[in-house]
Parts: structure tokens; C-alpha cells; sequence
């Protein structure tokens, strides 16, 4: 794999309750710099990061559900096409974990479905929260997003106590073959732990710190 592949992968994500505009200026830039696949920002910034972004080959992504996904299913779609119009191209949403837990298993495959209806064709990654589920659960959840037409599946949302691990990749994998795209998102800091996670059979790896990722490609493969 090149730096340019690796960079390609990262999808970093600014989704602290403290991130103000002028972070997701500068991080916008620092994404078209370093060829990043994309940039994750609150529902909030996504008029900001679009326009930034057009045309350099770094996605804008966003958020719907964010991070608890016990949101109305309504209001779910209803965010997930006003971020579509307002420029994202990628929604990552929560899974309707509430449902989920308690076996509501028709109503989450309907919640997700309800945005991928929105995204008309635009890539929806949903995110599971796997720190909180067993194995039987990461497998019924792979099945309920692929079911509802989703894109991808995606670990954590890095607020629900724990992140991306090569076991549960390596499962969701094994769940999904080559039918649905994987992101690893959730205590990624070293290159050691993403190259890792993308061997076990993540596509694409979500974190706060991308720069630092490539630092340390650079640190090993260039010094």
C-alpha cells in the first residue's frame, strides 16, 4: 500500500461538541493536503465543509442520529436529506440501539431504510456501537443494515465507551463477504492498530487523528 492509498482510507472525523468553525476551516484544508478519503463534521458545519472541499477528491461526510441513535425515525430522514442538499456525500448514522436492544428488529431495519430511501444512492454507513453488542448482535445488526440497503457498516461512534477491534471487523467481514463496505472508527492512534483493523477487513478507517497516522507512515516508511 502507497502513502496516497493509506491517506485514502482515513476519514477524520471532527465531531466534538467543541469544534468551532475555524477548526473545520483548517481542517478542511489540512484533508485536501493530505489526500484524505474524507472529512466528518456536525450536522452544523456541513455548509462550511462542502464548498471547501468541492472538487478535491475529499468527501464531506456527516452525521445523523449522533452518537445515541435513538432519534425519531422521521427526524432521522428528514436530517439525512437536509445534509444530502446541503452538500454531503456520505451520511454515517446511529443504529436505532434502543430497538435493537430490545428485539424491535423490524423497526431498526425500517429506521435505517428510511435514510438510505433519503439518500438516493449516496453512500449510508450505520453505525453499530459494537463495544456494546456480543457477537450474536454484531451479526443481526450486519444483517438489519444490509437488509435496509445500507453501504456500509461501521463499529463506533467513539462516545459509547469503546472503539474498533481486528475481532469485531474480522466478524463483520465474515457476516457481510464483499457485499457491504467495513469502517473502523473508535480509538485508532497508531498505524500499527489501522494497518491492523484494514488487514482484518475494515475499507475505511474513521479517527480524530488522521495527520497523525500519516506522521507515523511517514516516520517508518520514509526515515
Amino acid at each position: 500500500m502507497k502513502r496516497d492509498e493509506f491517506a485514502h482510507t482515513l476519514e477524520q472525523a471532527l465531531l466534538r461538541p467543541d469544534v468551532d468553525r475555524r477548526s473545520v476551516e483548517e481542517a478542511c484544508a489540512a484533508a485536501v493536503r493530505d489526500h484524505l478519503g474524507a472529512l466528518v463534521v456536525l450536522p452544523c458545519y456541513v455548509r462550511i465543509a462542502a464548498p471547501l472541499l468541492a472538487g478535491s477528491g475529499v468527501k464531506p461526510v456527516s452525521v445523523v442520529g449522533f452518537p445515541l441513535g435513538a432519534t425519531l425515525s422521521e427526524v432521522k430522514a428528514r436530517e439525512a436529506r437536509l445534509l444530502f442538499d446541503q452538500g454531503a456525500e456520505e451520511l454515517d448514522m446511529v443504529l436505532h440501539l434502543p430497538w435493537f436492544f430490545s428485539g424491535e428488529y423490524d423497526a431498526v431495519r425500517e429506521d435505517i431504510a428510511g435514510v438510505v430511501q433519503e439518500a438516493r444512492g449516496h453512500v449510508v454507513k450505520v453505525i453499530l456501537e459494537t463495544s456494546l453488542l456480543d457477537e450474536g448482535g454484531i451479526v443481526k445488526a450486519c444483517q438489519l443494515a444490509r437488509d435496509a440497503g445500507a453501504s456500509f457498516v461501521k463499529t463506533s461512534t467513539g462516545f459509547g465507551g469503546g472503539g474498533a477491534t481486528e475481532e469485531a471487523v474480522g466478524l463483520m467481514r465474515r457476516t457481510l463477504g464483499n457485499r457491504m463496505g467495513i469502517k473502523a472508527s473508535g480509538g485508532i492512534r497508531t498505524l500499527d492498530q489501522a494497518l491492523s483493523l484494514l488487514e482484518a477487513g475494515a475499507d475505511r478507517l474513521g479517527t480524530s487523528g488522521a495527520m497523525d497516522l500519516l506522521a507515523q507512515w511517514d516516520q517508518r516508511f520514509r526515515g
